[in-house]
């Protein structure tokens, strides 16, 4: 029947599984992503990871018979790259993904999403309830979203529809994002902005804090920690808490989802400070019916088994195509 394969390319790191036609994963391999110095450093790296994979399945590159590919963006659909990604440095302007991929495995068939896509596609491929409607929402070094409506997996035409994290949340624009716009959901919330959000409250009010505002070391993790001791740290999550309600809130009413399902490391490994703030501001900004918040069930993984569904189901993430 032969093996599939899914990568995560992801800013911090990059996971690679083969898997079987029913699949389940048979091994996978983790690495950490290159900083550069060119794009080329980043592909060599998700072929590394691809082949790392197939090494501990023992199975040779050509068995191979489909892959996917899950990426932060943006994309570039056609060529099968991404395009000046926001959270890699500047000399990182373009890294081709499809074309490697396809010699590497001797196919054609592999499949390029963004990485919220391919989540989506896990979420529901691997869920014993398979909703048509749905959002999976992904808080980790970026923001973004898959969205199905109708059963419809939104793409776009150049694959980057669900870039939720850039969507204008603040008009006055406080923060300015990555990808050089202000006032994005993304510059305030996500892992890589939130010590730089804090750090922008406290210059505006210089307040008593235990945050470690000033050293190099300061992480959105401290943010989460001292929060609820720290009157200072207490206030910056209770600030982010009140972004991520409004992006959820804007995502509820462009796209009626029944679930909202939330993953990426700010949200897997800060849960309750995450998701109940987001639920108990819901009722005074949502219009229409209140979704069912649910923390992913597959981890750091769901991305990486999106992309496997994916090469699974021909690119469509049809849990009803392989079963």
């Amino acid at each position: 029947m032969g093996a599939y394969a899914g990568v995560d390319l992801g800013a911090t790191h990059i996971r690679a599984v083969i898997g079987d036609a029913d699949g389940a994963v048979i091994a996978s391999h983790k690495r950490d992503t290159p900083r550069g110095p060119t794009g080329i450093d980043v592909t060599e790296a998700v072929l590394d990871a691809l082949r790392g994979a197939c090494e501990a399945a023992d199975v040779a590159p050509s068995e191979v018979v489909a892959a996917g590919i899950g990426s932060f963006g943006p994309l570039d659909l056609a060529g099968g790259a991404v395009e000046n990604p926001a959270n890699l440095p500047d000399s990182i302007d373009r890294i081709p993904l499809v074309g490697p991929v396809q010699n590497l495995f001797e196919t054609d068939r592999v499949y390029l999403h963004n990485d919220a896509n391919a989540g989506l596609i896990g979420e529901r491929y691997y869920a014993d309830r398979n909703p048509d409607d749905m959002v999976y929402l992904t808080i980790s070094s970026g923001i973004g979203a898959g969205v199905s409506v109708d059963g419809n997996v939104l793409r776009g035409w150049d694959g980057n529809a669900g870039e939720v994290g850039h969507m204008t949340i603040d008009p006055h624009g406080f923060m300015t994002c990555g990808c050089g716009h202000d006032g994005h959901w993304e510059a305030y919330c996500s892992g890589e902005n939130i010590p730089r959000y804090a750090t922008r409250l406290h210059r505006e009010d210089p307040v008593e804090t235990a945050l470690p505002i000033d050293t190099e070391g300061f992480t959105a993790a401290d943010v989460f920690e001292y929060a609820g001791e720290d009157d200072f740290a207490t206030h910056v999550l209770d600030q982010i808490s009140h972004w991520n309600a409004i992006g959820v809130a804007n995502m509820v009413h462009a796209f009626a989802p029944l679930v909202v399902s939330i993953g990426g490391a700010v949200a897997i490994n800060n849960p309750d400070q995450i998701m109940d703030p987001i639920r108990d501001r819901l009722d005074d900004m949502v219009m229409a019916n209140i979704p069912d918040l649910q923390l992913t069930t597959h981890g750091d993984d769901v991305v990486v088994r999106g992309a496997l569904a994916s090469a699974l189901t021909g690119g469509t993430g049809d849990s009803t195509a392989v079963r």
